[in-house]
């Protein structure tokens, strides 16, 4: 079912939507960068609205650091609104610098992918890229926010002012079954900086987190320590970890950990950063 046009009940709401609207006009014809959450999934519902279906192409990344469940969601997403997706396969692109893992690898990770989706907006006539950063992305750790000013990556949501709030309000009222969809990200935020990733790392990560989602977790990471996982889950969920001890235990040494453990404080986004 196509998610239909929205003046949300919510004043504030419906002038923030309509500015986005504006600037998604203003582009003509886009390229969408989405990964299947709420944010990228607004955004390409309302660039479709607004825009039109032959003047969006929806890209995701596919490959090595980014959770099979992600890309599934987006293809999903981009067949709801009658879209064409194209699948970046990131695997032969990233480089030394990204998979060194050092604490601007997301900086470069995002250079290299919106480097070619800029390529691919250029072959196709479209004449910008747009990524689903928020207002409220501002104020956090997101290296690769500087890659989107650099190469001149437009954010309609940002620059329109929503907040992850006013997304979900948006999403829900427009019928987009993701909504409220938990937030994700690349496997490689899973890993301490400093420590190179691997095709093995990254496959044993999205094992045990797969396993995590079948058993109806709903948000959740699966910390990277080498021999050791480091669990971290939502605070209500924890008796669910506790019921679920054996079979955890069993799916995260059958994917090569030696220890695993249960971070008491819970899931919180980007911990690795604590540590730098």
């Amino acid at each position: 079912m196509t998610p239909s046009e929205t003046t949300s009940t919510n004043p504030n709401l419906t002038e923030r939507l309509e500015r986005c609207r504006e600037i998604l006009r203003s582009l003509g014809g886009v390229v969408v960068a989405v990964s299947g959450g709420v944010d990228s999934s607004l955004l390409l519902a309302l660039a479709v609205e607004v825009l039109g279906k032959d003047n969006v192409l929806a890209a995701t990344a596919a490959g090595l650091i980014h959770p099979a469940e992600e890309t599934q969601a987006a293809g999903t997403l981009a067949e709801s609104l009658g879209v064409e997706l194209v699948e970046i396969d990131t695997t032969q692109l990233l480089d030394q610098r990204v998979l060194d893992n050092p604490a601007d690898r997301c900086y470069w990770c995002k250079r290299l992918l919106f480097g070619q989706l800029l390529e691919l907006a250029q072959r196709r006539g479209l004449s910008a890229v747009a990524s689903g950063s928020n207002a409220a992305d501002a104020g956090e750790h997101r290296p690769g926010a500087r890659a989107e000013e650099e190469l001149d990556i437009a954010c309609p949501l940002r620059d329109a002012g929503m907040t992850k709030s006013d997304i979900r309000q948006a999403a829900r009222e427009m019928g987009l079954g993701s909504w409220d969809r938990p937030s994700r990200a690349c496997l490689a935020s899973r890993v301490p900086y400093g420590r190179p990733l691997d095709a093995e790392t990254l496959r044993r990560i999205e094992l045990v987190e797969s396993a995590l989602r079948a058993m109806g977790f709903t948000q959740y990471r699966c910390r990277d320590h080498d021999t050791v996982a480091r669990l971290e889950l939502l605070h209500d969920e924890i008796p669910l970890a506790l019921h679920r001890r054996e079979q955890i235990l069993q799916t995260a040494k059958a994917a090569g950990y030696v220890y695993v453990t249960l971070d008491l404080e819970g899931f919180r986004s980007g911990s690795m950063d604590e540590t730098g």
